[in-house]
C-alpha cells in the first residue's frame, strides 16, 4: 500500500538515495578486498602497482598464488569436507526434526522446540568451549574407567563437525518445516487409498515435493559450516580449516593471497546461492 500512496519528488529521491547508498555501503567493502586481489604488491594497500593473475597462479615466492599454496588448498579441502559432512548430517536430522514437529504433538514438544532454537541464540564461542568441556570430560571418563581413547571426542575435525551440527542442524530444520507446512497431506491420503504403504508415499509424494527445501538446507548448511570461525576456533585440531588458516596468516601480516582466497570465496558462494534460487524455483 506504501508506494501507491501519492509522494512528492523530494521523499522519491530521498527514498531512491538511500535504498543506492545501502548498497553501496553492503558492496563496497567487497569491491576493495577483490580488487586488492590483483594489485601487483606484496601488501594489500595503496598505491596501486599495476594488474597481476600471480595471487592466483603464481608459483614463485613472494608472489605465490592461490592454486600453488598447499597450506592453503589443503584448509580449502579440509573446510570442504567438514562442510559436506556437517551439511549432510544436517539435513537428514532436520527432514526428521521438521516431521516430527509437524506431523506429531506429544507432552513437551514446546519445551524440546525451544531446546532445539537455544543453539542459535548462543554466541559461538561459548558453544565451542561447552561442547570442548564435556567431551573432555567424557573422553577422560572413558580412558580413566575404561581405558578407551576415542579419538572423536578430542580436539579435531570430529569434533568441529559435532560442534557445528549443533547449530546448524536447526537452521536446516526451520528451511525443511517451512515447506512441509505448506504441502497438501490429501495427496498422501490419496496414495495410501490406492495401495501405497506408509514410507512409500512419503518416498513417491513428499520427500519430491520437499526435494528443494532439502537442497537449500543442504546449500545453507553448507555456507554456514564452511565460513564458520567462533566455534571451530573451539574445536579445531592439527587439520585447520580455511577460516581458521586465513586467521593464522593474517597474524602473521595480511598479504594479497588472502584476498585472492576472500574473492574466491564470495564467486563460490555466490554459485551455491544461484543453485539454491533455481532449485527453489523449480519447486
Amino acid at each position: 500500500m506504501i508506494p501507491s500512496i501519492p509522494q512528492s519528488r523530494l521523499i522519491k529521491t530521498a527514498y531512491i538515495a538511500y535504498v543506492a547508498l545501502f548498497f553501496i555501503f553492503l558492496a563496497l567493502p567487497l569491491i576493495v578486498v577483490a580488487s586488492f586481489a590483483f594489485n601487483n604488491s606484496q601488501f594489500p594497500s595503496l598505491p596501486w602497482e599495476g594488474f597481476t593473475l600471480n595471487w592466483f597462479f603464481g608459483s614463485e615466492r613472494p608472489m605465490i598464488g592461490v592454486f600453488h599454496e598447499r597450506s592453503i588448498l589443503r584448509a580449502i579441502g579440509t573446510s570442504v569436507f567438514v562442510a559436506f559432512c556437517v551439511s549432510a548430517l544436517s539435513m537428514v536430522v532436520g527432514l526428521s526434526n521438521a516431521f516430527l514437529f509437524n506431523r506429531y504433538k506429544f507432552r513437551g514438544q514446546g519445551l524440546l522446540y525451544v531446546l532445539m532454537l537455544l543453539p542459535l541464540v548462543i554466541p559461538g564461542i561459548v558453544l565451542g568451549i561447552s561442547i570442548l568441556v564435556a567431551s573432555s570430560r567424557v573422553a577422560n571418563g572413558l580412558w580413566d574407567g575404561f581405558r578407551w581413547d576415542i579419538e572423536a571426542l578430542r580436539p579435531g575435525l570430529w569434533l568441529v563437525v559435532l560442534g557445528q551440527f549443533s547449530f546448524i542442524t536447526t537452521i536446516a530444520t526451520l528451511v525443511i518445516a517451512a515447506r512441509l507446512q505448506k504441502f497438501d497431506r490429501s495427496l498422501e491420503e490419496a496414495a495410501l487409498n490406492l495401495g501405497a504403504g506408509r514410507l512409500t508415499a512419503i518416498r513417491t509424494i513428499t520427500l519430491p515435493y520437499l526435494a528443494p527445501a532439502m537442497i537449500g538446507a543442504f546449500v545453507v548448511a553448507f555456507l554456514m559450516s564452511f565460513e564458520n570461525f567462533n566455534t571451530t576456533l573451539m574445536l579445531v585440531g592439527s587439520d585447520a580449516p580455511l577460516t581458521i588458516a586465513m586467521f593464522d596468516r593474517l597474524k602473521e601480516g595480511s598479504t594479497p593471497l588472502l584476498n585472492a582466497v576472500s574473492l574466491l570465496l564470495m564467486v563460490g558462494s555466490s554459485l551455491l546461492a544461484l543453485i539454491m534460487i533455481a532449485f527453489q524455483k523449480k519447486g
